[in-house]
């Protein structure tokens, strides 16, 4: 790392620090996750050189991918059984976000109809900007309404879980601390996983990584205990210091003129991903507002790290933010294909 990168990522993680503080201050849910997001993107917006390095981003993957893996108990996986139907009813709200999103950007804003598409699009970022530059859409366009939605949808999540009234269960029960000999063992694992993931191409690759290896250390007893705080604090700072960075490179400019096309879009998929969220809940008996949580299409590695700060059954979040990536990736070009009709 050069002098420059280093300085550069200090600042950056020195202003996700003060916003967190500053959100914690004022009571604000999920301070840890949203104080950064929202402290870093003013700063970048600014004119600030914001900067997370590669190797801590793919670290903070990991680690929140474990934090989740050690959240698996016997009970959550009862209740994966359940999980088809409420997989069933996210596939249906994926199609009413695009669907009722679109009409409102090509109404509201006089957008082209593919590049509505695109900006419509719950989730799947690199994959929808891959899409965009092949099929001559507004790439920028795309890329700064998908960029909003997702810092959005960070901020605008947890204090929908809070209004709720729901307090997570997840760590209700007191399995003590993990001791340093298996977190030690367990972290080198968990990245070749990842590591073989990534050259799969799945979606989330470190995350589930970790998840994976985590869980079944959790759930055999070969490596019991919660995370250390102190870790998934820094983990949790780091994700979302990460959504601010999102922002370098682009035009403010650019930026507030893309602000009312985010909101519209974000307000329309919370509100769908909680109409699904109370459907599924109904069907299945999982609890509506880790469901809410499951259906909001932020990224996965943000809304995971939001279900495991809020204790909002995290395995059960990460699953079908997993799920929604791969179905995205059969949906969209269907849904190309049509526009294109």
């Amino acid at each position: 790392m050069t002098r420059t990168a280093l300085r550069e990522t200090l600042v950056t993680l020195a202003i996700g620090a003060v916003g967190a503080a500053l959100f914690w201050l004022i009571g604000f849910p999920a301070a840890v996750l949203t104080g950064p997001a929202a402290a870093v993107s003013a700063a970048t917006l600014m004119g600030v050189p914001t900067l997370l390095p590669a190797r801590l981003r793919d670290g903070v993957f990991l680690v929140i991918g474990v934090t989740i893996g050690s959240t698996v108990t016997p009970e959550v996986i009862a209740t994966a059984l359940s999980w088809p139907i409420s997989l069933a009813v996210l596939v249906l709200t994926l199609v009413a976000v695009v669907v009722v999103a679109q009409a409102a950007l090509i109404r509201g804003f006089g957008y082209d109809k593919m590049t509505a598409l695109l900006c419509a699009t719950p989730g799947h970022l690199s994959y929808v900007l891959t899409l965009s530059t092949d099929l001559n859409a507004d790439v920028p366009r795309v890329a700064l309404v998908q960029t909003v939605r997702v810092l959005l949808l960070t901020l605008a999540v947890p204090v929908l879980i809070a209004l709720w009234g729901v307090e997570g269960t997840a760590y209700l029960t007191d399995y003590g601390a993990i001791s340093p000999l298996a977190l030690a063992a367990t972290f080198p694992v968990a990245l070749a996983v990842g590591w073989v993931f990534l050259r799969l191409n799945v979606p989330a690759a470190l995350v589930l990584g970790g998840m994976a290896v985590s869980a079944i250390g959790h759930g055999t007893g070969l490596t019991p205990g919660a995370i250390p705080v102190w870790l998934q604090v820094g983990a949790f700072m780091c994700m979302g210091t990460l959504i601010g960075t999102r922002f370098r490179g682009f035009d403010p400019r650019g930026v507030w003129a893309a602000l009312g096309a985010g909101v519209v879009t974000t307000i329309i998929a919370c509100a769908v991903a909680a109409i699904g969220a109370v459907v599924a809940s109904h069907l299945t008996g999982l609890p509506a507002a880790a469901l809410l949580l499951a259906f909001a299409p932020g990224g996965v590695e943000v809304m995971a790290a939001i279900a495991v700060e809020t204790g909002l059954e995290p395995a059960l979040v990460a699953a079908h933010h997993v799920f929604r990536l791969l179905a995205l990736t059969v949906m969209v070009p269907l849904m190309i294909a049509r526009v294109r009709a």
